[in-house]
Parts: structure tokens; C-alpha cells; sequence
């Protein structure tokens, strides 16, 4: 579970996207961010939450926001995950988990009594000044724009 709340500051990061480019959130200042965290590229859940922003992209530039999924998956697997859904937004490589623990999004899972590490599937939605608006811990993947949308009253 995240440490981070609304009114915080988000933490800066500077990490790789998809195509090797250093990008970071200080990028995106004067913007609004989605900043959502998913486990794995192709996997069902990952992909209906990555298409579901994705299909509302144009409309959430309008709105003057950006968005930036992260996972721990490689640039190659990122590559062919955008390729394969024609996302448009930059997907971070966080093959260190180096953004996923400034975030809070990396840590216990349980599943089948079995207890492991993994990614906390987790959005956050950050102001033109960088502070938290909003964290989504529990993520309606197949309706995550949606979701956003009715809590910024949008």
C-alpha cells in the first residue's frame, strides 16, 4: 500500500521509456499526469486498464492531461505491448523498481496463501505543479477513465 496521498508532492523521477529516452515527471510540468503503475505488459487486466486510457487519450489531452503507465518490464516488451494495442503515451521500463518504491507501488502480494513481491497496481493523478491530486489502490481496469473521471468530477 502506498505511502503517498493527495496534497503530497510527487516524487521526481528520471527513468527509461519504451524507445531508451530518459524521461521524467519534471518533463511534464505545466501538465497534468496519470501516472499508473500495472504489473505486466500483455497480461488481461494490464492490457483492458492500458486500452481503456488509451481509448480515451485524445480526450484526456484535451482536458490537459498526459499519461505514463510504469512496469518493471523491459524497453523491448514495452515496444511490443504499444505495437500491439497502438498505445500513444510512454510506458517507463522500471526494470530496477527504482519509480515502483518512490511510489510505494512495489511490495507483499498474496495469492493461493502464497505471499510474494510484486507491483501494487496503483494511479496516481498529479497537478500542473506536480502535488497529488488523487490515488486510485483499487483500479477498475476495463473502466479505469471512467473511474478518474467521476473522482476529479470531470
Amino acid at each position: 500500500m502506498t505511502h503517498l496521498k493527495a496534497g503530497d508532492k510527487a516524487p521526481d523521477f528520471k527513468a527509461r521509456n519504451q524507445n531508451g529516452e530518459i524521461i521524467s515527471l519534471s518533463d511534464y510540468q505545466g501538465k497534468k499526469v496519470i501516472l499508473y503503475f500495472y504489473p505486466k505488459d500483455n497480461t488481461p487486466g494490464c492490457t483492458a486498464e492500458s486500452c481503456n486510457l488509451n481509448d480515451n487519450y485524445s480526450s484526456w489531452l484535451d482536458k490537459g492531461f498526459e499519461i505514463i503507465g510504469v512496469s518493471p518490464d523491459s524497453e523491448a516488451s514495452h515496444l511490443k505491448f504499444i505495437a500491439k494495442h497502438n498505445l500513444g503515451f510512454n510506458l517507463i521500463a522500471d526494470t530496477e523498481k527504482e519509480v515502483l518504491e518512490a511510489y510505494g507501488a512495489w511490495g507483499e502480494k498474496k495469492m493461493y496463501g502464497k505471499t510474494y513481491m510484486g507491483v501494487l497496481r496503483t494511479t496516481f493523478v498529479i497537478d500542473e505543479n506536480g502535488v497529488i491530486q488523487t490515488v486510485f489502490e483499487k483500479v477498475k481496469t476495463k473502466d479505469h477513465t471512467n473511474q478518474i473521471l467521476e473522482a476529479l468530477e470531470l
